[in-house]
């Protein structure tokens, strides 16, 4: 499994989301209280960013219309949105954040 070095563990906000993208595949890295994630940085439900919502209560909320997301499984938790997004591999290294495309889920 190959990372790439995405961004600090800093620059990532207590509770927040970041877009990155992973050889031209953009990914939401999302950090709460259990941890560092990695997403598919677009809606199941309406092709937009999802790093441009909300991150409460471990999951991570499209801002168009509503759909909550799982950050550690990508399954939607709310409606409108009925399929999952994918996750991706995520190991920290000091301050470092990595992530690797090969698909959690």
């Amino acid at each position: 499994m190959t990372f790439e070095k995405v961004c600090k563990l800093a620059d990532i906000p207590d509770e927040g989301v970041i877009p990155v993208e992973v050889d031209g595949t953009p990914v939401a890295v999302v950090r709460t209280s259990e941890g560092v994630f990695a997403l598919h940085d677009v809606c199941s439900h309406a092709e937009v960013r999802l790093s441009e919502g909300d991150v409460y209560d471990g999951t991570l909320e499209c801002w168009l219309h509503g759909s909550c997301f799982d950050v550690a499984t990508g399954k939607p938790t709310g409606p409108p949105a009925t399929r999952p997004v994918p996750t991706y591999p995520v190991k920290i290294d000091g301050d470092d954040v990595y992530v690797s495309l090969s698909k959690e889920s």
